[in-house]
């Protein structure tokens, strides 16, 4: 059963610059591709993304168009973003917004484009605010008919105050890489019994 599996990082920093969420997120994707499932990383910032509600190009330009493709060609969507004031990045808005085009969108049978994809998270961040992230991205990727595994997701919180924001060398790495371990067998394990049996076509 082929499977494969793209992360949007959703990170402020351009390449090469260093990026505690794609750290993390490799953590994530290295577990799937250890289970034999091919997958690649997408820093969103690193292309022109433009704003809109729409999967054709904005502008001369647009990226998105193309990384749409990649992501309607995965099994499983990973959303990776840093904490702001609490909130997923502003980039990570941008690519929901993109992606609402979703729900007006079908597949070759005619069921919602996103059905039989599931969606996992990946959370980085200074501050507290990463389970309400979650919430934000999880929300979001339901409504556009993405299925959400239960604890499809992993995070690392520094905590209050100044100090070292390296999630690498936190004391908190462990218990992250090892809840990114559990997501990953969680999201694999579904996408696979959604190869086997499909959702069924919406009613009505």
């Amino acid at each position: 059963m082929d499977l494969s599996a793209i992360v949007l990082n959703c990170s402020l920093k351009p390449s090469p610059a260093a990026s505690n969420t794609e750290a993390l997120s490799n953590v994530v994707l290295q577990a799937l591709r250890d289970r034999g499932v091919a997958g690649d990383i997408v820093r969103i910032v690193d292309h022109q993304v433009d704003p809109g509600v729409e999967s054709e190009a904005q502008s001369e330009g647009d990226e998105w168009p193309a990384i749409r493709e990649k992501v309607v060609a995965a099994d499983i969507v990973i959303l990776a973003t840093p904490t702001w004031l609490g909130q997923i990045s502003s980039v990570c808005k941008r690519v929901l917004e993109r992606m609402d085009a979703f729900l007006s969108e079908e597949q070759e049978d005619g069921r919602p484009i996103a059905y039989d994809k599931v969606a996992g998270f990946v959370v980085t961040g200074n501050e507290d605010g990463a389970h309400h992230c979650i919430a934000q991205m999880a929300q979001a990727m339901i409504d556009l008919g993405f299925t959400v595994p239960g604890q499809a997701w992993t995070y690392w919180n520094k905590g209050p105050g100044p100090g070292d924001e390296e999630y690498l060398n936190s004391s908190e790495v462990d218990w992250s890489n090892t809840t990114g371990l559990s997501s990953a067998q969680n999201l694999l394990a579904v996408a696979q019994a959604l190869r086997s049996n499909p959702l069924p076509q919406p009613a009505g």
